[in-house]
């Protein structure tokens, strides 16, 4: 049975767009975009989720903690659902808080690393599975999540250059879901259920392939 994993953050796990810090609700497993995409697969794809809210590529966070960064969790992650036939990763959005300063070559640093642990994952009789990176649809400063991004707007408008720029160097697909969905002007960062749709429509070709 051929396995697809789904690894992001928020938009991943399926956050609802937030009115407030209050509002926690999550999308149901069907609305979210791996459940949209994995839906539309030929009989027998096993599906695993790996949203994590406030996950980064690589920054250790001082506010939601160090195992946001993706780099510290990759290789378990990679070793515990192997083999793995096709690898997902959408991130980017939470290195644009303004408390990391990023820059377009720290996100850059991120996505080589991703890289660099998917490609050391294989084994002799385990390849290493088809990576998609995934450029997140660019973030907009909206509603109470404003201050936590101010002047993010701007690195993620670079981000989708940056993304081209990595898998062309690295010989790795690239997908920018700005083509294909956008963020909710409620709190400028999550996606609502029709990008959800549309982005989990548009991805099943690449894991077809």
């Amino acid at each position: 049975m051929p396995v697809l994993m789904c690894l992001g953050d928020s938009n991943t796990w399926g956050t609802c767009p937030m009115a407030d810090q209050n509002d926690v609700r999550r999308f149901g497993r069907n609305e979210r975009w791996p459940g949209v995409l994995h839906a539309g697969l030929c009989a027998g794809w096993h599906l695993v989720e790996e949203g994590l809210p406030g996950r980064t590529l690589n920054h250790d966070d001082p506010v939601e903690g160090d195992d946001r960064n993706v780099l510290r969790l990759l290789r378990a992650l990679l070793e515990s659902h192997r083999p793995l036939d096709r690898l997902i990763v959408m991130l980017g959005t939470n290195d644009c808080k303004a408390r990391f300063a990023a820059t377009p070559a720290r996100l850059a640093a991120g996505l080589h690393a991703v890289v660099d642990a998917v490609t050391a994952s294989a084994l002799p009789a385990m390849p290493a599975p088809r990576l998609l990176l995934v450029c997140p649809p660019a973030l907009r400063e909206r509603g109470w999540l404003a201050p936590m991004f101010c002047g993010g707007e701007g690195l993620a408008r670079a981000m989708a250059a940056c993304y081209a720029e990595v898998g062309a160097q690295r010989g790795v697909d690239v997908f920018d879901a700005g083509t294909a969905a956008t963020v909710d002007t409620m709190d400028g960062i999550h996606l609502g259920a029709d990008a959800h749709r549309a982005l989990g429509e548009s991805l099943r070709a690449w894991v077809l392939r």
